[in-house]
C-alpha cells in the first residue's frame, strides 16, 4: 500500500529512534519488556527496506526520542504520547484535526518538521 501510494505522489517518511543509541536503551530499561524497543524499531527497518529504493519514501534516524508515536496525515493527526513506565501500545491515541492555524495539529506537525531536519537518513545515500 505503502508503495502504491508513493507511486501516487505521497510523500511517506518515516522517523525513528537509533536502535543502537543511548536514548533506546534507556528507553528499554524503563519499559523492561522482552520486546524491545530496538527490536521494534529493527522489525519496521527490515519492512522498510523493500521501499529504500522506492521514490516518495524515505526514513530518518532521530537522536532525539519523543517519547510519542505521530502519524501526520492532510488535516489530521493520529499522536500516541507514551505515558512513563508503559509501552507504547497501553498509551492513549489522540486524534487531531487541523481546525485552524497554529493549533495543536501545527505545533505538533512543525515539531516533527524540526525533528525531520536534524535527522540522519537510515539507508546510506539517500
Amino acid at each position: 500500500m505503502l508503495r502504491r501510494k508513493a507511486q501516487r505522489g505521497t510523500t511517506v517518511r518515516f522517523l525513528l529512534g537509533d536502535p543502537d543509541s543511548d536514548v533506546t536503551h534507556r528507553r528499554e530499561q524503563i519499559e523492561d519488556v522482552p520486546l524491545t524497543v530496538g527490536v521494534r524499531i529493527r522489525s519496521t527497518l527490515a519492512e522498510l527496506d523493500a521501499l529504500r529504493d522506492q521514490r516518495g519514501v524515505d526514513a530518518r534516524f532521530s537522536d532525539a526520542h519523543i517519547a510519542m508515536s505521530v502519524f501526520l496525515f492532510d488535516r489530521d493527526a493520529m499522536v500516541t504520547p507514551h505515558l512513563s513506565a508503559q509501552i507504547g501500545h497501553d498509551s492513549p491515541l489522540l486524534h487531531l484535526r487541523r481546525r485552524q492555524d497554529d493549533g495543536l495539529y501545527d505545533r505538533f506537525a512543525s515539531h516533527i518538521d524540526d525533528l525531520w531536519s536534524e535527522a540522519r537518513p537510515v539507508w546510506r545515500g539517500t
